[in-house]
Order: structure tokens, then C-alpha cells, then sequence
């Protein structure tokens, strides 16, 4: 894995059935991966799946252009800490960590996508964050990051049951990744375990018909010429 490219092109949409993803092995036993973007071998600018087998764990390492995290199942721990399902991680730049897991755990996870100048770190568990009422009726979101600088924004977001958004432009694109439940768009029909990427200057409506909860990444994707 010298130099892997997987959807390099952040001006194309990209939308994944993530649980129709074949495992691949990492280098380190017991930890698999699901490629969803990626630049790089070993070290990478990457956005994947990775789960960690019971009792498993990754070498000490350091983060020189960050990491982000959001533990979907099981229970992530490194020497901070253990960080149970619905935690949110931002570790900043230069930063390290040695993680492990007792029981096994997935986690969605970017790395090398932050400004080297960022410097705090964030762990929010999310399971006992309190929420708010978003800007449309039908939704609520959980905020979990935001740079005024730049304007990119993390959150959790709910869409209550036969919610139908009005369309939106995406001027700096946005990432989702439905945790459960279902939603829909002009595009398509999408179900628990989709990532979809939309790129910058796209335009989308978002509904559901029974309810949906997802991470969703904006602002992050603004062309850089």
C-alpha cells in the first residue's frame, strides 16, 4: 500500500453502501479496515472504517496532522482513556496514542485533515450530550466541532420520522454517515451504514421516512483554488 488513491476526486459525489464493504486486514493483527477516501500508504490523508478485534490494540504512534473519531460500537481506549460507542475524538496535530480495545470496537475515522495550528483537543460522549433544535422543524443536532476560521463544522443530527427538508447548497461540501434509520435525497434512498460524500457547491434535500440519526462533516471540502 505504497501510494493508494481510493475516491481522490473531491469534486465527484460518492455514495457507499459501507456494510456491502469487504474487510481488508491492516497491517497490525486483529485491526481491519474500510477504505472510504484515501491518499498515501501506511501514512495517509484517509477516511475509513476501522474495527478492532476483542482484546486487540495498534502501536504507540503519533497524529502529525491530527485525527478525528466517532466510536460506533464496542469500546476504543488508548492511555486516556476508554471511549464507549457515540464518543466523538478530535486528537489535534502532533499529537499520539497507543490504542486498544478490551471488548472490540469500530470507529469511523479521519486522519491528516486538520490545520496543523489546530491544538485542542475534544471528546464528547455523545450518548449523554444534550441536543438542540436545529434551524428546520423535524430536526435536532448535537454540535461537536466548529472553526470560525474556516467554517468547518462536525455534528450528530436527527431527523424526526416523515421529515422532508427544502434543498440546500453544500458551498464547502459535506460528509455524511447514517448511524440509523433511513434518508432520502433527489438521488437516491440510503439506509443505515451509507457515507456519502457530497462536493463543494452541490445542492441537496434531505428527508426521512421513519426516522434517521448521522454524523455529518461540513465545510471541509472547499476547493483550494
Amino acid at each position: 500500500m505504497s501510494n493508494e488513491r481510493v475516491n481522490d476526486d473531491f469534486s465527484k459525489r460518492i455514495v457507499i453502501a459501507t456494510d456491502d464493504m469487504p474487510w481488508i486486514p491492516s497491517p497490525q493483527a486483529g485491526v481491519d479496515r474500510r477504505l472510504l477516501d484515501r491518499i498515501g500508504g501506511e501514512v495517509a490523508r484517509a477516511t475509513s472504517l476501522v474495527r478492532y478485534a476483542p482484546a486487540s490494540r495498534f502501536p504507540a504512534h503519533e497524529h502529525a496532522l491530527g485525527e478525528e473519531f466517532l466510536v460506533l460500537d464496542g469500546v476504543f481506549s488508548d492511555e486516556h482513556g476508554d471511549y464507549p460507542a457515540g464518543t466523538y475524538v478530535r486528537n489535534p496535530p502532533r499529537s499520539h496514542h497507543a490504542p486498544r480495545t478490551a471488548p472490540g470496537c469500530t470507529i469511523l475515522v479521519k486522519l491528516r485533515q486538520m490545520k496543523p495550528t489546530e491544538s485542542q483537543r475534544i471528546v464528547i460522549e455523545t450518548a449523554s450530550a444534550a441536543w438542540k433544535a436545529g434551524e428546520t422543524q423535524g430536526l435536532a443536532r448535537l454540535p461537536l466541532h466548529f472553526a470560525p476560521d474556516t467554517g468547518e463544522s462536525v455534528a450528530l443530527e436527527r431527523l424526526q420520522a416523515g421529515t422532508h427538508q427544502a434543498g440546500v447548497d453544500c458551498p464547502g461540501g459535506e460528509e455524511i454517515f447514517i448511524l440509523s434509520g433511513d434518508l432520502h435525497d433527489e438521488h437516491g434512498n440510503y439506509g443505515a451504514g451509507t457515507w456519502i460524500r457530497n462536493p463543494a457547491g452541490f445542492r441537496r434535500s434531505l428527508g426521512s421516512e421513519g426516522g434517521a440519526t448521522y454524523w455529518a462533516k461540513r465545510g471541509h471540502l472547499r476547493p483550494t483554488s
